[in-house]
């Protein structure tokens, strides 16, 4: 409600020619229609749910979507990890968990992969047992969970001490500091697919931005502030391009967006708006989120 509020005010009282937001998916459901109405472009650093942008003229995104994670999470799990045999472990309260649960699952078995186990927990479940149990009992090569960091540093954990080797794989949503400190060494050689790492930031704006970015803010470049600066830089870009920024057009220069070097890497606007762009791979190591490759699609 809030999210659909401040898109009608930025529309109709402050009259604004393009609208950078929401982070999340759910805003983004909730404002996108009221902009596409107006004709007013609306881009959006980081809300991963196709429907976001889908059938749509003027909803854009700066970072990648959900099946694209999925598929290139498959693709290293099989490529890099060689992994033949996968368990799933799904947080089936998230969208988000089950959406790249079912992209990861289809490419890893078109690739020739065999998913053998697959098995379900809820957003704040502490025990894990008997979903470890399962899927142990398959001898897994790897264990794709996609879910956010506070389940899987507890599953790290509870494998760990149940005897599971295999590593995890996960996805952006688990990438953040508090995975670190609730997991401890349990989460060690985790893997996962994510948006941005200040190691994988070679354009020449890339470069530019993570100092200036450090300089000011006197900590780490993340991926919510780098891909909020894509935002910008590809909206910035658009409204050069077209002279103008009448929605229509700045919407049909984005839209026509090219290998645009970004904060992120290089930047081209698929379809249904939806960036088409590398996936960084990160490993914890150390104790530290560690660059490890990234994957272009």
């Amino acid at each position: 409600i809030e999210a659909a509020n401040a898109v009608s005010r930025l529309i109709e009282k402050d009259q604004v020619a393009a609208i950078i937001g929401e982070v999340i998916s759910s805003d983004s459901l909730a404002g996108v229609p009221i902009a596409e109405r107006a004709k007013v472009p609306n881009i959006a650093p980081t809300a991963t749910n196709p429907l976001v942008t889908q059938n749509r003229k003027y909803a854009f995104r700066a970072c990648f979507v959900d099946d694209l994670q999925g598929r290139v999470a498959a693709r290293f799990a099989w490529e890099n990890l060689k992994a033949k045999k996968a368990a799933v472990l799904i947080d089936q309260a998230q969208d988000y968990c089950v959406g790249l649960a079912n992209y990861f699952q289809k490419e890893f078995k078109r690739r020739g992969g065999e998913i053998v186990a697959v098995s379900y927990i809820q957003t704040g479940d502490q025990d894990f047992s008997a979903q470890i149990s399962a899927l142990k009992a398959k001898n897994p090569d790897l264990i794709y969970a996609p879910n956010y960091y506070a389940e899987n540093a507890l599953l790290a954990k509870q494998l760990q001490d149940l005897g599971v080797k295999a590593p995890i794989l996960t996805g952006d949503g688990a990438q953040v500091p508090e995975l670190l400190s609730i997991g401890g060494k349990a989460v060690e050689g985790m893997y996962f697919t994510a948006h941005f790492h200040r190691q994988g930031a070679v354009t020449p704006l890339g470069k530019k931005y993570l100092k200036a970015f450090e300089a000011a803010y006197h900590k780490d470049l993340d991926a919510f502030s780098a891909l909020g600066a894509d935002a910008y830089f590809l909206l910035l870009q658009a409204m050069k391009t077209a002279g103008t920024t009448d929605g229509p057009e700045v919407a049909a220069a984005l839209a026509a967006i090219k290998d645009f070097p970004g904060v992120t890497g290089k930047i081209t606007m698929g379809p249904d708006h939806n960036p088409l762009k590398g996936v960084v791979v990160i490993k914890v190591d150390k104790g530290k989120f560690a660059y490890q490759t990234t994957i272009n699609p």
